[in-house]
């Protein structure tokens, strides 16, 4: 069984690790948007995670149930997250799976 090529591997290596920068970066680049209540309050993130706009439509806000307002917001700011996460997985996830091959 002939040895593996070092020299090989190493380029695989390198070319691997300049995929996922410049995937991590695509991510960090990007937004993306969680709503919650059929779109009444919707979040906007970076891929960072900071939080770039709030959107609340004027028919949740009622002084008599902030408690409605507040599960919103926070329904929003998870589906957002989740959306983050999925973003992240499509462009991660099949680089990751990649470093498997080099025997690591």
């Amino acid at each position: 069984m002939p040895q593996p090529d070092m020299n090989q591997i190493m380029a695989q290596a390198q070319q691997m690790q300049q995929k996922l920068q410049e995937a991590q970066a695509e991510i960090v680049a990007s937004t993306v948007e969680g709503s919650a209540g059929n779109g009444l309050v919707t979040v906007t993130i970076t891929g960072a995670g900071e939080v770039q706009s709030v959107t609340i439509d004027p028919k949740v806000v009622d002084p008599e149930d902030v408690d409605t307002l507040q599960d919103l917001l926070v329904g929003a700011f998870q589906a957002a997250n989740d959306n983050l996460q999925k973003l992240s997985q499509e462009k991660m996830g099949p680089l990751s799976q990649g470093l498997g091959g080099f025997g690591f």
